[in-house]
């Protein structure tokens, strides 16, 4: 059985080894930024109408409706606090050491993703976002290892990055639907319906993986039921519509946060 060992201390001297992480931090956030206003269409196009729309809200059966995006504004806040909060010299730990270069990697692929939407390499967009998951959840799980001091980085670190691997979760599942249906793959409507429905059941799986690995993170949750729930709304009131989809997507959100009590119990005991 898996238990967390607080092998967090306190803040240390900073080296040259942790300036150059906080100017690469930097430095990629900067990077996220400019990422993000191509994807808003203020340098570029905007994601929904990028690669010939197939990451629009009504592309696929597992395209969340156009507000769940807003999400995005509390990550993005979320990754400048944290680009400021660890310049702060109570940051420099063995926790902020470990997962700092990885938040770095993570800003990149962030910018990396927009700009290659903004090309319409849709399958590009399949392997940046799927390297994307994987650093965020490997950064979560070193997370875990080290717990929080305090309450602002709880906030402002565990609960931005875990925003972060939440969502990007469900936006990988929608990503990886959005590439088969552009290129060519549209099968007959009960079969899409029953493939999508496949899909949900993976994205609930993963929930349930991250809340007993991670030790029951309920921003990660969030994220993941935020997602799912915005893409019931789509099915049941959007396009395509699938009364089916939109069920098995808030079934697959209600269990994501139903599992996080009892991933919370089953680490305490450990």
């Amino acid at each position: 059985m898996t238990t967390t060992h607080d092998t967090s201390t306190p803040p240390q001297r900073a080296t040259g080894r942790d300036r150059a992480r906080q100017l690469t931090v930097t430095g990629s956030e900067i990077l996220c930024v400019v990422g993000t206003l191509y994807g808003v269409g203020l340098l570029g196009t905007r994601v929904e109408e990028s690669s010939g729309g197939a990451l629009s809200a009504e592309a696929t059966r597992i395209a969340p409706a156009t507000p769940a995006f807003s999400i995005w504004s509390v990550i993005y806040l979320g990754l400048a606090a944290y680009t400021v909060w660890q310049w702060l010299p109570s940051s420099v730990t063995e926790r902020t050491r470990s997962t700092g270069w990885l938040a770095a990697v993570s800003m990149l692929l962030n910018a990396a993703w927009l700009l290659v939407t903004q090309q319409g390499w849709i399958w590009a967009s399949v392997v940046v976002i799927v390297a994307l998951a994987l650093v965020l959840g490997e950064l979560l799980r070193r997370l875990t290892q080290h717990p929080a001091t305090g309450l602002p980085e709880r906030v402002v670190v565990d609960g931005t990055f875990g925003l972060y691997l939440g969502w990007v979760a469900v936006a990988t599942c929608a990503n990886v639907t959005a590439a088969l249906v552009a290129s060519g793959l549209r099968p007959a409507d009960a079969v899409s319906d029953t493939l999508a429905v496949v899909v949900l059941l993976v994205a609930a799986g993963l929930g349930v993986v991250f809340a007993r690995r991670l030790h029951g993170r309920w921003a990660v949750a969030a994220a993941m039921a935020w997602g799912l729930g915005w893409i019931a709304v789509g099915r049941s009131s959007g396009s395509p519509q699938s009364l089916v989809v939109a069920l098995a997507a808030a079934v697959a959100a209600i269990v994501v946060l139903a599992v996080v009590p009892w991933a919370r119990q089953t680490s305490a005991r450990a």
